[in-house]
């Protein structure tokens, strides 16, 4: 430890480790750190805080806890040879087995011992162990929160308000002398039960039922109920005090008395290693790599298809925020796939940036301008995006269609779905996945045991949740056996989601998502660098055919996909894309400003085949059609210069709807308005076009609504951020500096004699300009107090270097830099002792 004398408090353990363990300790546990610690004696007090202890215990591994776990039910202060002998057991009853656990466990003890010092959970020198005190608290046995080592309370704890005539009684029954007083009673059945040999003997009398007994308390709970008049076999262990009282019906088996029968183990099953992911299948990389590029590209396709549907405004925000069940079904159906994929679609786009609620007071969902910029990205640099934007997102679009505690549903793009556990569980998964050799598959089930092991107390499931059956995707279901809790639900939607969007490929981490996984600007570069060569080139080209479609064998440029996407609807999607030109699709291009001539010539410059001659009748057939009818505001009204048209109209009864009368021969007015007036003539065959006050034609261009500019949601962190290095020295040299204050032994001043100590020293201002000078002058260093310009009183450690103008500039080695302090806020000074 670098001390003669053993530390007696976690403040004098803490005080005598280097500025390295220091730092480690902040940096294991940063909420530690926030506000900085004035001292070492502020800061062993803040670690030793119940919520920074439950913290620091959630990001143990299983085995570190496990020794926790042990400490807690040892004797305080424990050598270290009684912690390894309750992790192995005394080897008397397992053999060859148990010389193969209790090797790994030797090896794997000072590994666990040394992460429980470095988190200050643990101090002492190996001699005496000593577990801090707000964990022995939480980990120890009590009929309110059970130990998992299943253990009970000592016979001591156990006894405490027992009679003295029934202790002897015990005594007596369990072939014991009777003692003078209970204290001797107790520590006497205490021996009886940790003496291997007497012990044996006492349980080699007791009838086999009794054994039977001990046999279901042994591994816990160990508590049981009795009645009033219990069996023999019971009685018996009740009068050997092998099971106590704790209530008029509930016994319990005493501590020392369970680890007789289990060996000298406080575990069943002590977990020493961490379980291995086992490969389910190997397959070749370069293939795997071929998989996740496909997906990676399907992925794009999906997000620019699922903003395109809201191009023209999107669906409305519910008053309780989020997506309504049947908007959700509408994009689940656009996309051709189901609820829960859609909601993973919606939530990335979200979480990217891509999409956003417009803030109006008829709030809608809508592309935001960020969605433009990333449309000019090359496809592997905006595949990076979304995987970047996913993999530090807290929001979790596997519990869409869940519950609250309340019981309402959790929609997509509520505001109930953050779980910052989510990037954690994301980054630990695909670390898993990286572990393995390139092309190798795990099993998922041996996945989800291996992130039991490393957060074990981080797995309870969450009480405000209930878990749907399956996420995004679910093709790992085949380990949803025990899945329960909320880390191992996440786990498993990161393996499907992983693959929706091209990290994975075949089941296998493919190469640029390895090169993403340590998130650095060059990282992403390399990552869309490995993309790029997999994904396929755009295409300038379609091939018509005579059945009015048009077949893209590719991605295509985005001026023609733009173009093409407003003169033909898609049909079908695959590894070729068919789109079928409909009189609707035309019409719709012709209100976006095109002509006749336009469109063909868009066909032609860019149809590898002839133009078919049923297209060009199509487009010259509805471009002669459309216009012939005006729509305006009157509320609405209908022009059109050919009187037979607007007779055919009001003789339609389809027409009857509309409400329309005539005005003059080619006018027509409506009570409805120019929208639905307008959507209404073309459900009838028709092909109106609006026009403005002015008499001109109204042209609609696609994608012209977008959201104000906003910024992606900020993840909500699961706790303080991990602090950089600067951050961590600046703060290990204010704690070292605040421990000098606090621990420096002064000098008091002749006048303060008798004072209290470790108050603020008080002197005169002709005594306090008299002592900084000399101080100055001979740069020695003095102890004074200092109230500041708010009031606040504090103490410092300065070493003046000059005096004038009524301030004193000094080094200050409380905050370790120079400054100046006006001498009449200084309240006093005094001069440190000689060492």
């Amino acid at each position: 430890m670098g001390t003669t004398t053993p530390p007696r408090t976690l403040a004098e353990a803490l005080r005598a480790r280097g500025d390295e363990a220091l730092a480690g300790l902040l940096r294991a546990r940063p909420d530690l750190l926030t506000p900085v610690p004035g001292d070492i004696t502020q800061l062993a007090t803040r670690a030793g805080t119940r919520a920074s202890v439950v913290r620091a215990l959630e990001h143990l591994d299983r085995f570190a806890l496990q020794t926790a776990e042990a400490l807690a039910v040892a004797p305080d202060p424990a050598p270290y040879e009684t912690l390894l002998r309750l992790l192995t057991g005394d080897g008397q009853d397992d053999g060859a087995h148990h010389d193969d656990a209790g090797a790994a466990i030797t090896a794997a003890l000072p590994g666990a011992l040394g992460t429980l010092r470095e988190q200050a959970l643990v101090w002492g020198e190996d001699e005496r162990l000593h577990l801090v005190r707000t964990a022995r608290e939480l980990l120890a046995p009590s009929p309110q929160h059970p130990s998992p080592t299943g253990l009970g309370p000592t016979v001591a704890e156990a006894t405490a308000g027992m009679s003295p005539g029934r202790l002897q009684e015990i005594l007596t029954a369990a072939g014991l002398p009777a003692t003078h007083d209970p204290v001797s009673a107790v520590a006497a059945l205490t021996d009886l039960f940790t003496d291997r040999t007497r012990m044996a003997e006492l349980l080699d009398s007791a009838p086999v039922e009794a054994l039977s007994v001990l046999d279901r308390l042994v591994w816990g709970p160990p508590y049981g109920e009795i009645t009033p008049n219990p069996t023999p076999p019971v009685r018996w262990l009740r009068d050997r005090g092998l099971l106590l009282p704790v209530s008029a019906r509930t016994v319990v088996l005493p501590r020392e008395a369970a680890l007789h029968l289990r060996a000298g183990r406080a575990h069943r099953v002590p977990e020493p290693v961490p379980p291995a992911v086992e490969p389910v299948a190997e397959r070749d990389p370069q293939a795997v790599d071929r998989a996740a590029a496909g997906q990676a590209f399907l992925a794009l396709t999906t997000v620019e298809d699922l903003l395109k549907l809201w191009n023209g405004g999107g669906p409305a925000v519910l008053r309780s925020g989020g997506l309504s069940v049947r908007e959700l079904k509408r994009v689940a159906s656009a996309l051709d796939t189901t609820e829960p994929v859609a909601a993973f679609w919606v939530e990335l786009a979200y979480a990217a940036g891509l999409l956003a609620a417009d803030g109006e007071t008829d709030e809608r969902y809508g592309a935001t301008p960020a969605y433009d910029d990333w449309l000019e990205l090359p496809a592997a640099r905006r595949w990076t995006r979304l995987a970047l934007a996913w993999l530090a997102a807290t929001r979790t679009a596997g519990l869409v269609g869940g519950q609250d505690a309340k019981g309402r549903a959790l929609s997509a793009l509520g505001p109930e779905l953050d779980r910052s556990a989510a990037p954690d569980v994301r980054r630990r998964v695909l670390a898993l996945f990286a572990a393995l050799p390139p092309g190798t598959a795990p099993d998922p089930a041996t996945l989800l045991t291996r992130l039991r092991w490393e957060r074990p107390l981080r797995g309870g499931s969450r009480g405000d949740i209930h878990p749907r059956p399956e996420g995004p995707g679910s093709s790992a279901s085949g380990a949803s056996a025990d899945t329960a809790d909320l880390r191992s639900r996440i786990a498993l939607w990161t393996v499907n989601e992983a693959e929706l969007l091209g990290i994975t490929g075949r089941g296998a981490l493919s190469s640029q998502a390895r090169a993403l996984l340590p998130r650095t600007s060059e990282d992403s570069a390399r990552a869309a660098a490995l993309l790029a060569p997999l994904l396929p080139e755009p295409l300038d080209h379609v091939l018509l055919q005579a059945d009015l479609t048009a077949v893209a064998p590719g991605p295509l440029e985005r001026p023609l996909a733009d173009v093409l996407h407003v003169l033909a609807d898609v049909e079908s999607k695959g590894g070729a894309t068919v789109y079928r030109f409909t009189p609707g699709s035309v019409r719709r291009a012709l209100d976006a400003g095109q002509s006749a001539s336009d469109l063909h010539a868009f066909l032609a410059a860019h149809s590898r085949t002839p133009v078919p001659q049923p297209l060009t009748y199509l487009v010259d057939d509805v471009a002669r059609r459309h216009g012939h009818l005006r729509i305006g505001a009157a509320s609405s009204y209908v022009r059109c210069d050919d009187e037979s048209v607007l007779n055919e109209i009001l003789a339609d009864k389809r027409a009857a709807a509309l409400r329309l009368r005539r005005l003059a021969p080619t006018v027509l007015a409506s009570q409805t308005d120019p929208a639905s007036l307008l959507e209404g003539l073309r459900d009838l065959g028709y092909a109106p076009a609006a026009e403005s006050a002015e008499g001109d034609v109204l042209i609609t261009r696609a994608g012209a609504r977008r959201t104000p500019p906003r910024t992606a949601p900020v993840p909500v962190p699961d706790g303080p951020p991990v602090p950089d290095d600067t951050l961590l020295g600046a703060a290990v040299r204010a704690i070292r500096a605040g421990d000098t204050a606090a621990t420096v032994v002064r000098k008091e001043p002749a006048a303060e004699a008798g004072a209290p100590s470790g108050t603020l020293p008080r002197t005169t201002p002709a005594d306090t300009l008299a002592t900084v000078q000399a101080a100055a002058m001979t740069g020695s260093t003095l102890w004074i107090g200092y109230v500041n310009a708010e009031g606040a009183a504090s103490q410092r450690v300065i070493a003046p270097v000059r005096v004038e103008g009524g301030f004193v500039t000094a080094y200050d080695h409380t905050a370790d830099e120079v400054r100046t302090y006006p001498l009449h806020r200084i309240t006093g000074v005094a001069e440190l002792a000689e060492e």
